[in-house]
């Protein structure tokens, strides 16, 4: 069949001639003429020779006349030019001879023909994916036929998944450019690949289908997923329902995964065969949890060990077993009892079919210790056993598994002294003690370490009587007094103020510390509150006695500052007393307040035996040297003006009648003296 082209270039050289025939001579025009005349018989004859070629397209006969009226009209416009034409050898030619194997259509007929082959050819989009058949299979490409008017090239590094690949063989494609700049169908199986994995990821995402993929490498928190050529990240809890330690493992696997979440903007799924797992396991978990009871023992599994407990695995559902609920005696951790995958029976405590929660119990198995305890554990015998627990009012003693008693802080010794708990047990630490009292049907008791040994404030008054001397130990210090143990169960308080008789102390660590030995004296005796009042400052004389003639009120001393504040200051006195002074009475001549370490002058204005109190005064000190050195003053003008008297008086009696004018110098002498004197009284009365 003819192309378009191919009669576009037969009717061109129909018309060459035509063209040749224009530019002939005369003498050719008249040979032209003959074989007009002759041209019908020669046309009659060509159609009786091609029989043969009878059901020719009518398209052509039309051609054929419409060329032969052409010609008719060409001649007679010839024969109107040129009446002479020469003859030539070729005047005769068929020229039309060329088209005897081909068919003429008409516009019509090609437009249906068109049509038709046309409707052979596939609809082809480009960005999609297609169906298409393998032709051929070269070194570097593969042929794929999809239907369209050409055939597509595919290079065959995008088969390597497919080394069994064939002519013949269905592929997927995606279409990328109908018509590339050659005019080459542009065809990937790579690109069709990836979205078809897409297109499953995101059907298995949304309708909880099923998709396989391989496990290609690890990552931080996981595993990498090769699905169908589109990366996933499989996160290591979604792995398996059981905790995976070791992910190199899964490395190279092929297995099955659900998408669980899943990003449209940047192609990214995250994928889980732990649903999977579960979705397999829901059935036998429903019918598990139907058929539970309480009470019900079963067998599980031991998945994983927590700080408060352990999970089983009852085959297809999970269980906690709490720390409390392992033994009857006390653990500090569940793996002392339990491992991983060991199988143990277990009792169900209580079950919650909404949330699915199972309470197991294993120690629930074995009676409870007191039920078996032996009648031997009775009031007054004494146990043995290790700390269990430790608390601020005293610490448990387990004298076996499940069966504790409590050492009250009261219990430890028969001291007063306070006694923290925590600091004076150990975990683990064995004690021997004594049941003070037992109930076993509330499951308590109560036990002593101290009624181990003899009370010694039984005989508290032959070993230590009042005012008797002893060395003790410190044990404790607080803002209020020092606690010092003068033998094991007997100790004692010495006051802050029984500490010395001349000193002030703020706090008694500045006398002593914990540890120290110190001479103590047995002031009072509480036998039945069993307290003992000690003092230290009483193993010597009360210096106040004689303190009283050595320090009286209005004496003068040498005191140095040894602590100040904003009330006043301690002044250390001879002797080793401590005085204070007021904050305004430490003020100097130049109104400065006196600092630490700076010794001054005092003046004695208070002095208080029973309280042992004395207050002194720097500013009183300089106030009386202030009013000495004003009298002193006043003596020596008071002596100017009598020596002047005399001296006027012994003047007068030498001196013989003056005249008026001496007499004035005189009077005048004697009214400045008068004027002094008033002056001097003046002053004086207003001091």
């Amino acid at each position: 069949m003819l192309d378009d082209k191919d009669l576009e270039k037969e009717e061109g050289q129909e018309q060459a001639p035509a063209e040749q025939q224009e530019e002939t001579t005369p003498a050719a025009k008249k040979e032209e003429e003959k074989q007009e005349e002759t041209a019908p018989a020669a046309e009659e004859e060509s159609e009786e020779t091609t029989e043969e070629a009878a059901p020719v397209a009518e398209a052509e006969d039309e051609d054929a006349e419409d060329e032969s009226e052409e010609e008719e009209e060409e001649e007679e416009e010839e024969e109107e030019e040129e009446p002479v034409v020469a003859e030539t050898a070729h005047d005769d030619f068929d020229w039309s001879a060329d088209r005897r194997s081909g068919l003429a259509y008409s516009e019509a007929q090609r437009k249906e023909l068109t049509s038709q082959y046309e409707e052979t050819l596939t609809s082809v989009l480009e960005n999609e994916i297609v169906k298409g058949k393998v032709t051929a299979i070269s070194d570097g490409d593969v042929v794929l036929d999809i239907g369209f008017k050409s055939d597509g090239l595919v290079p065959t590094s995008e088969f390597r998944d497919t080394p069994d690949l064939a002519p013949g063989d269905q592929i997927d494609v995606y279409v990328e450019q109908q018509e590339d700049a050659r005019g080459q169908l542009v065809l990937s199986r790579r690109k069709a690949k990836l979205l078809r994995a897409w297109e499953n990821i995101v059907d298995s995402y949304e309708n909880g289908t099923v998709i396989k993929g391989t496990v290609i490498s690890k990552t931080k928190g996981g595993l990498i997923v090769d699905c169908s050529g589109l990366e996933t990240f499989l996160p290591g809890s979604q792995i398996d329902i059981k905790p995976i330690i070791d992910y190199d493992s899964y490395v190279g696997k092929t297995m099955e995964f659900k998408v669980v979440k899943i990003n449209e903007q940047i192609k990214n799924a995250v994928v889980s065969h732990k649903a999977l797992i579960e979705s397999d396991l829901a059935e036998q978990r429903e019918a598990i949890i139907a058929s539970l009871e309480k009470g019900q023992v079963l067998e599980g599994l031991v998945k994983n060990i927590t700080d408060f407990g352990a999970f089983l695995d009852l085959g297809g559902v999970d269980g906690l077993l709490y720390i409390t609920d392992i033994s009857w005696g006390r653990i500090s951790h569940p793996s002392e009892v339990l491992s991983l995958n060991q199988k143990i029976n277990v009792v169900v405590l209580d079950f919650d079919e909404n949330k699915k929660r199972i309470s197991l119990g294993l120690k629930q198995l074995q009676p409870h210790p007191w039920e078996v305890l032996s009648a031997e554990v009775e009031e007054g015998s004494v146990v043995k056993g290790k700390i269990v627990n430790i608390e601020d009012y005293g610490a448990f003693l387990e004298i076996q598994p499940g069966v504790e008693g409590l050492i009250h802080v009261s219990e430890v010794s028969w001291s007063n002294q306070p006694i923290n708990a925590r600091e004076y047990f150990k975990l683990n630490q064995e004690y021997d003690a004594k049941i003070v009292t037992i109930d076993r049907e509330d499951r308590k008791m109560s036990l002593s370490i101290k009624q181990l040994s003899k009370d010694p404030w039984s005989e508290i008054e032959n070993n230590f009587p009042e005012g008797s001397r002893h060395t003790g130990e410190v044990k404790n210090l607080t803002p209020y007094g020092v606690f010092v143990e003068l033998e094991e169960g007997i100790g004692g308080m010495i006051h802050i103020s029984d500490l010395s008789w001349t000193k002030r102390f703020s706090h008694p660590s500045e006398f002593t510390k914990v540890g120290e030995n110190i001479d103590i004296m047995i002031l009072e005796i509480d036998k039945d509150n069993r307290k003992l009042s000690l003092g230290h400052k009483q193993l010597e004389e009360n210096p106040w006695d004689t303190f009283e003639n050595v320090f009286p009120v209005g004496s003068y001393h040498e005191g140095t500052i040894v602590r100040r504040d904003d009330r006043g200051a301690i002044v250390q006195m001879p002797y080793g007393l401590e005085a204070f002074a007021p904050i305004k009475h430490i003020r100097k001549e130049d109104g400065q307040l006196a600092e630490v370490d700076e010794t001054l002058t005092v003046k004695v204005i208070e002095f208080n035996r029973d309280d042992k109190r004395i207050l002194v005064s720097h500013l009183r000190y300089l106030d009386d040297i202030r009013r000495e050195a004003k009298d002193e003053v006043r003596k020596e003008k008071q002596e100017e003006r009598k020596q002047t008297r005399q001296a006027v008086k012994k003047q007068q009696s030498t001196v013989e009648k003056s005249t008026l004018g001496d007499l004035d110098v005189f009077s005048q002498l004697k009214d400045q003296l008068e004027d002094n004197d008033d002056t001097d009284n003046k002053s004086d009365d207003d001091k």
